[in-house]
């Protein structure tokens, strides 16, 4: 991650970077603010709703846009590596659909 712009802990604007690596998931979630993710190099898959479905997915290739308004539920599967832009506000916060999903929690 690469912070470009402003701070995620703060209200107010903020941009970054992410850089996933090829295979990365990241189960159903949500985010209390607007989404704007921009697709700077590989190809991003992302759906909709509560349950992580592959198939399910939509392929944004580079330079490919999406927003998503805050609450929206989605899942992302990464097959390539991929770089996106978000470009969103803070206080930034992601919410697990399935709380045994969130990392930050011991298993």
């Amino acid at each position: 991650m690469a912070l470009l712009y402003g701070d995620p802990a703060k209200d107010g604007i903020f941009v970054m970077r992410l850089k996933f690596p090829a295979n990365y998931k990241i189960p159903a979630h949500t985010h209390p603010t607007d989404e704007v993710v921009t697709v700077v190099s590989g190809e991003f898959n992302i759906g909709m709703g509560a349950t992580f479905d592959p198939a399910k997915t939509k392929a944004l290739t580079a330079g490919g846009v999406i927003a998503m308004p805050p609450g929206t539920q989605h899942y992302v599967q990464i097959d390539k590596e991929t770089v996106v832009q978000l470009s969103t506000r803070g206080p930034w916060a992601i919410s697990y659909v399935n709380p045994a999903d969130d990392p930050r929690k011991s298993q």
